[in-house]
């Protein structure tokens, strides 16, 4: 804890006075422009990765970047923040991202794993449509290609739940809403964009 603590010291001596004005601006409301849904590895940082700052990015964590199929009354957090972002923020653009070394799919690989975590094995039904769109074997991606091959499938997998959100279909078809799905490598740091039209992942443009 000491070392968060210290941490925030810093914050407050160093870096909140010099954006004392912007945080004024953001005292009272938000305008993000993106939706970033991601895993909750603690390695996985999109302000750095982005280099955004506050405001920039609504965030949504969870294991495996899942986006829950709608299911009558269930409700989850996932999709409430969807519906939050999408039609009170008025975001731009939604960003699934998921990421090298995701423990969430290799737990799906070796289910054994999961036996003292009820919670999470039911919460990984989520991601088994990922084994339906596993993209091609990686050289690139060493001993790790398989399990690369099914972290992509399951970017697509979520996209398609994505799409279905009500809300998003709604934005969707009225062409105010944009949706990208991203791979992220630990590794390199870089990121891959699946293209829809292709049917595969291409380094990020520009």
């Amino acid at each position: 804890m000491e070392r968060l603590i210290q941490g925030h010291k810093r914050f407050l001596a160093e870096i909140f006075p010099t954006r004392k004005g912007e945080f004024r601006l953001l005292a009272d409301r938000q305008a993000p422009e993106w939706l970033f849904i991601t895993c909750s590895d603690s390695r996985i940082v999109p302000d750095l990765v982005l280099g955004a700052g506050p405001g920039d990015l609504f965030i949504s964590r969870c294991i495996g970047n899942v986006v829950p199929v709608e299911n009558g009354n269930e409700m989850d957090g996932v999709t409430a923040t969807i519906e939050y972002a999408v039609e009170v923020l008025h975001v731009k653009h939604v960003i699934l991202c998921g990421h090298s070394d995701c423990g969430a799919l290799k737990a799906a690989l070796d289910r054994k794993n999961l036996e003292n975590l009820p919670k999470a094995r039911r919460w990984l039904q989520h991601v088994e449509a990922a084994f339906s769109h596993r993209q091609p074997l990686n050289p690139a991606d060493g001993e790790s290609a398989e399990l690369a091959s099914l972290i992509r499938g399951n970017v697509v997998a979520q996209l398609h739940n994505l799409k279905e959100q009500p809300s998003v279909a709604r934005a969707l078809l009225e062409d105010r809403l944009s949706v990208h799905g991203w791979y992220y490598d630990i590794l390199t740091g870089h990121i891959e964009q699946y293209d829809e039209h292709q049917r595969k992942f291409l380094p990020l443009p520009g």
